[in-house]
């Protein structure tokens, strides 16, 4: 409760800051239904006391105050309704959304992004901004609803002290509900898995990319049968949570039904014995409804202050995960101009989130400056997960990765990413890009800069495929966006002239960067890039990485790394790990076989 307290406050602020006449006139408007609630019932009994007591005037004062009444509040309500709309459409379309996607994107690293508990809550706020936004205000309902109520209960009071125990009654409801909505929130949490599972088997079935393999497989009744077992998995324990609380709020209602025919059978003793006024009884007929109205918009509010507080601590959540991550320790220092020595591991090992096997475990090797570096090994071994942590997408479980001998986490992260290039092998499309901006974003201050893009068009052998484009380099990409659709190989070719941009990197990662092409391009690019790597390594002494589990392509590394189960089993020249006759020579020998068979 209190962690969505100070998110009420936070979002209103919020509000404050993006609309302030906006956000103080909707306070205003609730002030003046609050008083309105009080104003109407008193108006009613003024006016059947005044016509009893013969006193016209009054009488007629007192029901043009009570018509006046009905007229503000009836144009205060829609006045309320379309202001707070327009107050939450404001707040999550230009702060929330921007916010959310700025802390899902623009953390370091990227381990969020693989943690379940991180993708729950973004499942949940997905589309959801306008809910989290909505959340400040259901609790501002909430305190003005409770506020009508106590008013209600004072003029009820006043007919009859018995009146006031209504309350008990009033509340009974308020926190059946609030049982029921605590329910159905912790089930939102646990099936979010699941309902995960089946919106990706959706979209996977729907999609192009996918369908022409899931046609072929014949799986797509496999595939819909299995994201209609995810759906009932979500939905059976969504059910059960919403009946049990519909249970409740039935409970609830039946016990404020109670007490309210017990408190009009109060009122109408009362009047039969003379103890009370016709104008008592109008007031407290016309409060006791009034009450009824008000204990159902203080449950609705409720409801809705408990739907948001869900979307808000999913929201709170990742944003003090956000603050948290930044806050660590963050470096400062600038990567050096040229690298001397060169980058070391000491120790290395990393697990990740949630996992009890460590995917590298004390790894300790040093990759010289200027050096052209293959790493290899079977599907698992932990080949991606150090070109990772070499682009600080990882920070080490233990150990240190060391730059010229500074400890990597303590360069400027910023600042060592605009010195390094990459290529991976699940690249990036970018839709509704021409091909020029899609190549020229793997450099951005150089986007507009023509022969750069050109040249690293060249480099990655894809001069034939600007030539097949009908507008060239102009080309808008992308079918779904109206724009060409490209081949998985073009668009790989595409990645890798993007990894091409900089010209000056200290680091240079190939990770699996043909997997989708053909062996002559394969060929074609890897000369290219053994000689980039070597201009490269007499200009800054970067170091190119290969991962590659293409044996063929990695022989003429200055080092060859190894890896299995996560460590390093073996390191050296190609020439060197075949004359050991270790796990190299024996998958060179057996790659190559294959190859040659083929």
């Amino acid at each position: 409760m209190r962690q969505y307290i100070r998110s009420t406050i936070a979002m209103l602020r919020l509000s404050w800051q993006t609309t302030p006449i906006l956000t103080c006139g909707l306070f205003l408007l609730d002030i003046a239904l609050l008083v309105s609630s009080a104003g109407l019932p008193l108006a009613l009994r003024a006016t059947v006391d005044a016509t009893t007591r013969g006193a016209v005037d009054t009488a007629v004062g007192a029901a043009a105050a009570a018509a006046a009444i009905c007229t503000v509040t009836a144009v205060v309500n829609s006045l309320h309704v379309s202001m707070r709309n327009r107050v939450i459409d404001q707040v999550s379309e230009t702060r929330l959304k921007p916010r959310i996607a700025r802390d899902i994107a623009t953390l370091d690293g990227i381990e969020h992004l693989e943690r379940s508990d991180y993708l729950d809550r973004v499942t949940l706020l997905r589309g959801s901004a306008w809910g989290v936004a909505e959340g400040a205000w259901a609790a501002i309902t909430t305190v003005f609803t409770a506020l009508r109520l106590g008013l209600v209960l004072l003029l009820m009071g006043s007919v009859s002290p018995w009146l006031v125990g209504l309350v008990v009654f009033a509340v009974v409801p308020l926190w059946c509900n609030k049982r029921g909505r605590t329910l159905v929130n912790r089930a939102e949490i646990d099936s979010a898995e699941a309902f995960r599972l089946q919106r990706h088997l959706f979209d996977l079935t729907t999609s192009a990319d996918a369908g022409k393999e899931i046609r072929v497989a014949r799986a797509g009744a496999e595939l819909t049968r299995r994201q209609a077992a995810a759906w009932d998995d979500a939905m059976v324990i969504r059910s059960g949570a919403r009946l049990r609380a519909t249970c409740w709020r039935l409970v609830g209602w039946a016990a404020f039904a109670l007490g309210f025919v017990g408190a009009l059978t109060v009122v109408v003793h009362s009047y039969s014995r003379g103890s009370a006024s016709a104008g008592d009884l109008l007031l407290a007929v016309s409060v006791a409804a009034t009450l009824e109205s008000a204990v159902q918009a203080a449950v609705n509010s409720a409801g809705e202050a408990l739907e948001a507080e869900r979307l808000m601590h999913a929201y709170t959540w990742l944003r003090e995960y956000a603050a948290t991550e930044r806050s660590r320790a963050v470096g400062t220092l600038p990567p050096p101009e040229v690298l001397r020595t060169g980058i070391s591991l000491k120790n290395v090992g990393y697990t990740h989130p949630g996992s009890h096997s460590p995917a590298l475990e004390a790894l300790n090797l040093s990759i010289p400056a200027g050096s052209v570096v293959a790493v290899v090994g079977e599907f698992g071994s932990g080949k991606s997960t150090l070109g990772k942590l070499l682009c600080k997408f990882y920070r080490p479980t233990t150990g240190t990765i060391e730059v010229d001998g500074t400890d990597l986490t303590e360069l400027d992260t910023a600042l060592w990413r605009a010195r390094t290039s990459a290529a991976f092998q699940d690249f990036g499309r970018y839709p509704q890009t021409t091909l020029r901006e899609s190549v020229g974003l793997g450099d951005l201050p150089r986007l507009e800069d023509g022969s750069r893009v050109e040249r690293a068009i060249r480099a990655a052998d894809a001069e034939a495929l600007v030539a097949s484009l009908p507008q060239g380099l102009d080309t808008p990409l992308g079918q779904t966006f109206g724009g060409i659709d490209l081949s998985e190989g073009q668009w790989q070719k595409a990645a890798l002239a993007r990894a091409g941009m900089r010209s000056d990197p200290l680091l240079f990662l190939l990770d699996e960067p043909t997997a989708s092409l053909d062996a002559p391009s394969e060929h074609t690019i890897f000369e290219h890039y053994m000689r980039h790597a070597s201009a490269l390594a007499r200009r800054t002494g970067g170091i190119t990485v290969i991962v590659s589990h293409r044996f063929s392509t990695v022989a003429g590394a200055d080092l060859i790394l190894v890896l299995g189960d996560g460590r390093l089993v073996e390191q050296g020249t190609h020439e060197e790990l075949m004359e050991r006759g270790g796990i190299y020579s024996d998958l060179y020998d057996i790659q190559a076989r294959a190859y040659s068979l083929g």
